[in-house]
């Protein structure tokens, strides 16, 4: 019997597994551990099935179980034998497909258990159709096997699914189509009609049964049996709905994808398979509403903007062409065929291709006229083809409705979908914000049908590309604005005055105030060739006389220019003093909420009503007192969606209620600007790299990608890797199995730099390492290059060669193996080989930006190139300011400073004259002052000039150098005693170099002397100045338009932390710059740095996470599409021990030198008998421990874990271990907050060892690391979201030296994403074990 009775919900606890009929079954039949179970009984199966897998709802909690305890892989699989008599059951192929979708559901891997036996699924795939074809078959059984075909076309990278997949939907297909639909499908595709007839060939001479059967037709048929079976009124059976719904789901998926697309959807459209849901009665009934939803994806993509055939774009003017076509040879038909519709056919496009204007000429014939127009035009099939009779794939075309729309909905003007998503507004209103087939709540368990685009391997277009990021990213967006606006609205707690009928606000919430008043103030015309007006503004005004926080205050005081507010109508449901039912709410209605609609700031109005400028001296101030007013700019589209219901229908005017002013955050409130780029960038032409194109698309050869393939590189190549090697045994080491041959540098030595040469491809020749002699820099300290000192690995140096080619580089860079560093040298290498080019560097976060720019800023990179944007800029930790403001400020003062130089320089050289005065004077004095000496100077001495002859020692050099005075200040002699003639001019020359740089330098400072507003010199800076330009996606996302419109250009992208970013937030900047028409695009390379094996980008809302797998970074879609990538393989960050725990994710990760070899990774840690230990705190065995507790959803907490924890951390602080070492985190948010609390009862006060480094979760950690880690795993129930690998990775990867795991040990150890982890924490005791006497210094 279930250990949950019906509808209790919630996962099984561990003491009730252990005791559960399935946990005594698997014992038995499919043990853990490698045990041998008591072989295959299929009364088993049949029973497991029956009692544990089939029941309704309930079965769930038993499928997780079942799924937890390896049913699959033990015992279900590894029995699947289609060769066995009897052949597998019923029961036996429903629990496969089952488990694989529970797998899906939780988004574990699931395709790994099938390689063993990869030649079987195809039996397993046929079985599973059969399943489908049952007639004794559930509506659940089926919907079973409908999923497992949705995950199956989802997982096309995989080469067994693959296999079984793709000829479902290859040109056979098409023998299923009516004759008339096959004619007009190779009338326009010519090139398939060759294919075609070699196909039925082919079939004609094959035995009878030889060709396989395909299930998708057959499908469609059942589709709509079942779907004509359903009333328009009356109880309608829920699994049968779920079954339609998911038919419909995978079918926009075969459409969504170009493989599966390009002969199926001849197939739905000659079945009218959108006309007849339209008209079927599930569509209008209200429980039918999710089906309409996506049914509205499918009309969708079936009439998407592609060529099938070609899978090339097509433009508006292309699809408008092929409108007018079916319009033409419609009239063509009419004129022929009916004297009647003579106006018809004669009339222009404009006025027939409405919908009622189609309605009422078609209207004008009989049926059999009808029916003769549409044969003749191949809409229909003849009445000899069996495709038309009752049980033909046309039988739909003996109903007149559906008859009448298909003609209709076939011939119609479209609006096109970029006109569509141009009028879609940015600011969600309040029927999407409740919406929750679209924006589903955070209880979303993964099993239902939703109305979203998916993310996944292949896109249609970049156009479709973008739709699906845009649609998600909003939705996304709106649900964390219904969270905020759900818990202002319960704060607030509206009431109804019972003497008034009026809404009063009884509660307060900080991001909000009462509205004092709103007007719309002004209405703009519409732009030419569009019915929305241009721009919309108002004025809100509210008063402050309420808020007595200084702070707070200052938050309402001071809205910035492109800040969000959203303005509320809030009314009562309630009386003053009563209480709603519930909290929780699923509606509007629920939180009081009568409308919402969001606006844009311009900016506070002042005393005058002008916008007030803070910087602005002369301007006015705010007005005195509480009142103030803000202007805005409405969405216009939505204000003429509200303008156009409110004439249409009646009603009230929704601007004329507002009462609420409703504030977010401003690190959360950057949606609309993101929006607003993908928007834009829908609306260009998009160009980017050939060689990129087709892999971003997930088509083509993605090996193509790599710079082995480019033809240069092909032909044999030289690169100059600058500093990358310290010395010689440094370069031998770097290429394993590869012969090098070094040639010394001018002086014989063969040291750095190095410039490498490689043999052409297939030529066995030794790679040739030529040391050569920079050029010297000049004779002061600062001259001196800044060289690397990270002696990189071999992996590493082939990153940094494939980074600094051209094309595409992706490196996996696993927890501490120097993914930075390697991003570092790459950056640093282009800047050095390709000084004319300029660099965009991007990364997630803040903090990871501000640790690679400080590390490039270390390196031999001139600062006057090096610009960090966005926000903490200030928080870098370099002497120099390098964001915008403070690189003006530099260039400006390094142009006096250097100004002076060519002063002294002057006076040094006996030239009278302001040749200081100014960048141009300076530069005229060079150019016959400098310049001119240093070439007649060098003329006659040089080398190989007239007169070195006769100086053999060089005496002439040293009196003759025309800079001598100028030198005099430098720390040693510019020409030393004793040197050669060769180091005597080697020296002069450095000394003229020093003088190119100051005057170069200076140069380049001459547009900051004509510019003359900060504008103007930060975009200088930004569009010419800076060659490395740093910032965060979010940040390239924001000001993707300032910087296309300022003419910003780049030619290399080096993209850090890429696996957590977003994949719309790693195309858009490689987009950053406006592409010439008809040209290349610039972008040369592209790098992408990150590690797929920990955490993806964080989503809020699970359904976009489990269902649309919006958490998909680019990086993670390239690697699974097999685009070629380097993986790190040597971590220098934790002991090895540690490191063992998590590098079994990794192919071969092994360990740098110094973590064996330094002090501090090689003694133990004082106090603790070992380094990492996993302290099992289980409430099945230890009855004083509590086990985890659910104070609300999803807000789980441990008590005992918490209080054994900062027991322990506070052990290590009497020990003497510093707090800023030592970090705790937990796996989940309230297990962390319940740490802070017992932390600050435990360890504060004046007597307290004080708080640690950090207390967060393992998710907020990613990228951070310290010395010694205490880990709290929290659940003892079930594993809950520590089963996905990549946080166990995260979570198990934060510590150097030491890791202590607090956790119900039994409970992960039996997890099989867990188990490689927990089999290396098993080998120590489970208890912690501490050494008494010893302390940390």
């Amino acid at each position: 019997a279930p250990f949950l009775p019906p509808g209790a919900g919630g996962a099984p606890t561990k003491r009730e597994v252990d005791s559960d009929r399935i946990t005594r079954l698997a014992a038995k039949y499919w043990p853990a551990g490698g045990k041998k179970g008591a072989g295959f009984d299929p009364a088993v199966v049949e029973s497991v099935y029956e009692e544990e897998m089939k029941s309704g709802e309930a079965a769930q909690d038993r499928i997780i179980t079942l799924e937890y305890s390896q049913y699959l892989e033990r015992y279900l699989w590894p029995n699947f034998d289609p060769a066995a008599d009897p052949p597998p059951s019923v029961a036996h192929v429903s629990s496969i497909i089952i488990l694989i979708n529970e797998k899906f559901r939780q988004q574990v891997d699931v395709w790994l258990v099938f390689e063993e036996r990869a030649a079987v699924f195809p039996a397993l795939f046929d079985a599973s159709m059969a399943l489908h074809a049952r007639p004794a078959s559930t509506h659940r059984e089926r919907a079973n096997v409908v999923r497992f075909l949705v995950n199956c076309f989802q997982s096309l990278e995989n080469a067994t699914v693959r296999g079984v997949c793709l000829p479902q939907v290859a040109l056979p297909l098409w023998k299923h189509l009516s004759r008339s639909a096959l004619q007009l499908e190779l009338r326009q595709a010519p090139a398939l009609e060759k294919k075609w007839r070699a196909l039925v060939k082919k079939d004609k001479k094959a035995p009878v049964g030889a060709a396989r059967e395909l299930f998708l037709p057959w499908l469609l048929d059942h589709f709509f049996t079942q779907l004509d079976s359903v009333k328009p009124e009356g109880p309608l059976d829920m699994e049968l709905r779920r079954y339609l719904e998911r038919v419909i789901e995978l079918l926009v998926d075969l459409l969504a994808q170009l493989p599966t697309r390009r002969f199926f959807l001849a197939i739905i459209k000659d079945r009218q398979v959108v006309v007849r849901c339209r008209l079927s009665s599930l569509s209008k009934r209200p429980d039918g509403r999710l089906f309409m939803q996506l049914l509205d994806l499918l009309q969708f993509y079936q009439g998407f903007e592609i060529n099938e055939h070609t899978g090339l774009p097509l433009s508006q003017d292309e699809m408008l062409a092929r409108h007018y076509d079916r319009i033409l040879r419609l009239q063509k038909a009419c004129f022929k065929m009916f004297p009647e519709l003579r106006e018809f056919a004669l009339s222009n496009v404009g006025a027939i291709e409405s919908r009622p204007a189609l309605a009422a000429h078609f209207a004008k014939l009989e049926p059999d006229q009808f029916k003769a127009l549409l044969q003749k035009i191949l809409m229909l099939p003849e009445d000899d083809d069996p495709a038309a009779g009752p049980g033909g794939v046309s039988g739909w075309a003996l109903d007149p409705a559906v008859r009448m729309e298909a003609a209709v909905s076939a011939h119609e003007r479209r609006i096109s979908q970029l006109d569509a998503i141009n009028a879609l507004p940015l600011y969600p209103g309040e029927n999407l914000l409740w919406d929750e087939n679209v924006v589903p709540s955070i209880q979303f368990a993964g099993q239902d049908v939703l109305a979203l685009p998916k993310l996944n391997l292949q896109y249609l277009t970049f156009h479709d590309y973008l739709l699906r990021n845009f649609n998600l990213f909003r939705l996304e967006s709106t649900y964390e604005i219904r969270q905020d606006v759900e818990d202002a609205a319960l704060r607030l707690r509206p009431r109804l005055n019972p003497e008034t009928g009026q809404t009063v606000l009884t509660g307060w919430a900080r991001s909000c105030l009462p509205l004092s008043g709103f007007r719309v103030s002004e209405v703009s015309k519409p732009n030419l060739g569009e019915t929305r007006p241009a721009y919309v503004l108002g004025e809100i005004s509210y008063s402050l006389a309420g808020v007595r926080d200084a702070k707070l205050r200052t938050e309402w005081e001071e809205f910035r220019e492109h800040d969000i507010l959203f303005l509320l109508s809030i009314r009562a449901r309630y009386k003053v003093g009563e209480n709603p039912p519930h909290k929780q709410g699923r509606g509007k209605e629920d939180f009081c909420l009568e409308y919402i609609r969001g606006c844009e700031v311009i900016g506070m109005l002042d005393v005058e009503g002008k916008i007030f400028n803070r910087l602005d001296r002369q301007g006015k101030g705010l007005p005195r007192g509480h009142d103030r007013t803000v202007r805005v700019l409405l969405d216009p589209a939505q204000y003429a969606l509200d303008v156009t219901a409110q004439r249409n229908n009646g009603g009230e005017n929704v601007y004329e209620t507002f009462n609420v002013l409703l504030k977010r955050k401003q690190a959360e409130n950057n949606f609309k600007a993101v929006l607003e780029c993908i928007r834009d960038l829908m609306n260009t032409d998009i160009v980017v790299p050939e060689w990129l194109h087709d892999v971003l698309l997930g088509y083509g050869d993605p090996a193509m990608t790599h710079y082995t393939k480019c033809a240069r590189v092909a032909e044999g190549w030289t690169a100059d890797l600058c500093d990358t090697f310290v010395d010689s045994d440094h370069v031998a080491s770097s290429f394993p199995g590869r012969a090098v041959e070094f040639k010394p540098n001018a002086k014989g030595a063969v040291v750095p730099p190095f410039r490498l040469t490689f043999p052409p491809k297939d030529v066995e020749q030794p790679i040739v390492a030529e040391a050569y002699l920079p050029p010297d820099p000049g004779p002061y300290p600062e001259d001196q290059p800044k060289t690397n000192a990270v002696r990189f690995t071999p992996v590493q140096v082939e990153a940094i060669l494939s980074g600094v080619n051209e094309c595409l580089t992706q490196v996996v860079g696993p927890p501490g193996t120097g993914k930075t560093d390697t991003a570092v040298q790459i950056v640093s290498n282009i800047y050095h080989n390709f000084p004319g080019q300029r660099i965009l560097l991007v990364t997630h976060s803040n903090q990871a930006l501000n640790d690679i720019f400080e590390k490039i800023a270390a390196l031999d990179i001139h600062e006057r190139h090096l610009l960090r944007l966005g926000h903490d800029a200030d928080k870098l930790e370099t002497e120099e300011d390098f964001s915008k403001w403070g690189r003006v400020q530099f260039m400006l003062s390094k142009r006096l400073e250097l100004l002076q130089e060519v002063g002294r320089l002057a006076r040094s050289l006996g030239v009278v004259g302001d040749v200081e005065y100014s960048c141009e004077t300076a530069q005229h004095f060079y150019l016959f002052n400098v310049l001119a000496r240093w070439e007649e100077y060098a003329h006659r001495l040089k080398p190989d000039g007239p007169a070195a002859a006769a100086d053999a020692d060089g005496s002439r050099l040293v009196t003759e150098f025309p800079f001598g005075g100028f030198f005099s200040n430098t720390p040693e002699p510019v020409f030393r005693d004793g040197a050669s003639r060769d180091e005597l001019w080697r020296a002069a020359e450095g000394c003229f170099r020093h003088l190119q740089h100051v005057f170069t330098f200076l140069d380049e400072c001459r547009a900051f002397e004509i510019l003359r507003t900060y504008q103007e010199r930060a975009k200088y800076l930004v569009t010419t100045q800076a060659k490395i330009i740093a910032m965060t996606c979010t940040h390239a996302a924001l000001k993707r338009h300032d910087f296309v419109k300022s003419g910003f250009e780049f030619d290399s992208l080096v993209m850090e932390e890429s696996a957590q970013i977003l994949e719309v937030e790693t195309f858009i900047p490689m987009l950053l710059q406006e592409q010439a028409t008809g040209k290349p695009s610039r972008l040369k390379r592209v790098v992408l740095i990150g590690d797929h094996n920990q955490l993806p980008p964080v989503i809020q809302n699970m359904a976009f996470q489990k269902y649309s797998k919006m958490d998909q970074s680019l990086f993670s879609r390239f690697v699974r599409l097999g685009v070629p990538y380097i993986e790190l393989n040597a971590q220098g960050r934790a002991r090895p021990s540690i490191a063992d725990l998590y590098n079994w994710r990794y192919k071969a990760l092994g360990n740098m030198p110094h973590v064996q070899a330094l002090p501090a990774f090689k003694s133990a840690n004082p106090g603790f008998m070992h380094e990492y230990q996993v302290v099992d705190v289980d409430p099945s065995t230890d009855p004083e421990a509590s086990g985890e507790s659910e104070p609300s959803p999803h807000y789980f907490q441990n008590l005992t874990e918490a209080e054994y924890l900062v027991a322990v951390y506070t052990y290590m602080r009497v020990l003497g271990y510093p707090a800023e070492r030592i970090s705790i985190l937990a796996t989940y948010n309230g297990q962390v907050d319940l740490l802070k609390d017992v932390v600050g009862a435990r360890c504060g006060g004046p007597s307290g060892v004080g708080p640690p480094a950090r207390i967060a979760t393992v998710d907020k950690y990613q990228g951070q690391q310290n010395d010694y880690v205490l880990l709290s795993l929290v659940r003892t129930r079930s594993v809950g979201h520590f089963r996905d690998a990549r946080r166990l990775v995260v979570a198990l990867s934060r510590a150097r030296l030491g890791l202590y795991v607090f956790g119900c040990r039994s409970l992960f150890a039996n997890c099989l994403e867990l188990a490689p982890a927990f089999s290396v924490l098993a080998r120590r005791p489970t208890k912690l074990q501490l050494v008494l006497g010893e302390n940390f210094a």
